[in-house]
């Protein structure tokens, strides 16, 4: 398809591949039925949604689900809150701290999650990890705001090790951070929209295009230019995992441990600024045989930003997830899955393949366990790639029954990258 392509001979492709969608799936696995129309990418006029990045996650869906049981931990002032849950087998709580501004120092900082990890552990004996963020009073907007001044993740099993370290042994309890920033740099404000489908933002003969590659790509499968839309659809049925958003204090270990119990792999698709402030985790995920992906360093709808803007965005991500891993990125989503001719430059320039999914039950918009059940079971098929996000408590819940489905379906869920077919990160 070249450049010139006439306005009518655009409108008759988008309106013979929107045609073609609708009446066309690809094969499923023996015994799965009829699959539901796959996401069609969408122009620029697409509707967006909003969601708080700092509340997740509680969003503005179906239902609005309950609050986080909390710790009282009444021998800690600076306390802001301390929340915990449970995956069915283990527990994990996460104590945000508040430092004033005079007394925000990391030597104040290590001082306070000593005291928070105790009496954690202490509240509830039942606690498997604790973790602890302590942030700057003056300026504090909740998780998607500035960075954490310390972040520390605490298993059980290692909390004397931890209280035992002094800030000059910072580096011998590798699951600590330290902000290096001693003046908070300038706030980014993150995109708020859901993904829930793609969305091309450019001219209509590019829109026709993307459609036309999008549909081509699902018939045969893998990495096209650069994009990803559909997996390979092999010899024994699979589909990729996908979490977006990672990490997150409490969910991350329970996620982890949910998949380590069911022996999945999955991609986790990682904002830079999270994995910069609880490093620990990405660790975590690597040494477990995860894969890492690139979902840009502050979350941000890219369509509209200059190119440079763009290329900070993705090269500040890659950095940071290649510093803590040591591995290259092989994979990115972006964020609300709004993309453009200039997003996918800069992306193929660094070596990222573009990715999107196929199946997306929306766990955003809580629309109950029973409800999240039903939607990856019916989305379920072979060269999919399904769509999470990592600090939603209703998809950890729902996970084990879905591994149960896929299993029974004869379908192994795997990362990207195995269906991809190209070299992972975890490798």
């Amino acid at each position: 398809m070249t450049p010139s392509l006439s306005r009518r001979h655009a409108l008759r492709l988008l309106t013979g591949t929107a045609l073609w969608a609708a009446s066309h799936t690809i094969a499923a696995p023996a015994g799965i039925k009829r699959r539901l129309p796959l996401p069609l990418v969408q122009p620029a006029t697409y509707p967006t949604i909003p969601v708080p990045g700092a509340a997740q996650p509680i969003a503005p869906g179906t239902r609005q689900v309950a609050a986080l049981p909390r710790l009282d931990l009444a021998d800690l002032p600076e306390l802001h809150r301390c929340e915990y849950a449970s995956n069915g087998h283990i527990e994990a709580a996460h104590a945000v701290v508040l430092l004033p501004t005079p007394a925000a120092t990391h030597e104040q900082a290590l001082r306070l999650a000593h005291e928070a990890a105790v009496q954690m552990f202490a509240r509830r004996p039942t606690l498997s990890e604790a973790a602890v963020s302590v942030y700057r009073a003056e300026g504090y907007q909740g998780f998607g705001g500035p960075a954490p001044l310390l972040t520390a993740s605490v298993p059980r099993s290692r909390l004397a090790a931890f209280i035992s370290v002094p800030l000059g042994e910072a580096p011998r309890y590798d699951r600590l951070w330290l902000n290096p920033d001693t003046v908070p740099p300038g706030q980014t404000e993150p995109s708020r929209e859901l993904e829930s489908v793609p969305v091309f933002v450019g001219s209509l003969a590019g829109l026709a295009e993307q459609r036309v590659k999008q549909l081509a790509a699902q018939l045969v499968g893998g990495t096209h230019g650069g994009l990803l839309f559909h997996g390979r659809v092999l010899s024994t049925p699979a589909a990729a995992l996908s979490f977006d958003d990672a990490p997150h204090p409490i969910y991350a270990p329970l996620l982890l441990d949910t998949l380590k119990r069911a022996r999945i792999n999955a991609t986790f698709f990682c904002i830079g600024r999270n994995a910069r402030a609880y490093p620990y985790y990405v660790r975590d995920m690597v040494n477990d045989g995860h894969e890492i992906g690139n979902h840009t360093y502050h979350h941000v709808r890219l369509t509209g930003l200059p190119i440079d803007t763009v290329e900070d965005e993705l090269k500040s991500c890659d950095e940071v997830l290649r510093g803590i891993t040591g591995k290259p990125v092989r994979f990115f989503r972006p964020p609300g899955g709004r993309y453009s001719p200039e997003t996918l430059q800069v992306a193929r320039s660094r070596g990222l393949v573009t990715t999107f999914w196929t199946d997306d039950p929306a766990d955003f918009n809580n629309p109950g366990q029973k409800v999240l059940e039903g939607r990856l079971a019916s989305h379920l098929r072979r060269g999919g790639i399904v769509l999470l996000h990592d600090n939603v408590l209703e998809s950890l819940r729902v996970l084990p029954q879905f591994v149960a489905y896929a299993q029974k379906m004869g379908v192994k869920l795997d990362t990207v990258g195995d269906l991809a077919g190209l070299e992972s990160n975890t490798d």
